[in-house]
């Protein structure tokens, strides 16, 4: 098994769906794990050949649930989407796929259900 499958096995489940993982660091204080929102349109901005990626937000860090007795930091940034015809950016209010049964802090659903991005108007 990979390393990196075993670290998604100890996330909340589904977040390798809506997630990349793209560094993973042990230390002998903490876990840290930065993740990547996948670059995924939904169905209908999809259609729009007026959404375009605009790069990420800033990451967040999030404290999980310890593992193995060391504290869990989650870095997380979502994707930002441009729409060309409002001259608007923003990014997506994510949903775990299966969060029925899962244990999340409040902080972790609070970065989730942002909808934020910057929601700026671009020059």
């Amino acid at each position: 098994m990979k390393t990196t499958d075993a670290i998604w096995m100890c996330l909340p489940e589904g977040m390798d769906e809506l997630f990349e993982m793209v560094r993973f660091e042990r230390t002998d204080q903490a876990y840290d794990i930065w993740l990547d929102e996948k670059k995924k349109l939904s169905d209908e901005d999809f259609r729009n050949p007026n959404i375009v990626a605009r790069g990420y937000t800033e990451y967040v860090t999030v404290q999980d649930y310890p593992m193995r007795g060391r504290p869990v930091y989650l870095h997380m940034r979502k994707n930002k989407w441009w729409d060309k015809e409002t001259n608007r950016i923003f990014s997506y209010n994510l949903e775990l796929p299966n969060e029925e049964g899962t244990r999340l802090s409040a902080e972790f659903v609070a970065f989730l259900k942002d909808e934020g991005g910057d929601d700026i108007t671009v020059d």
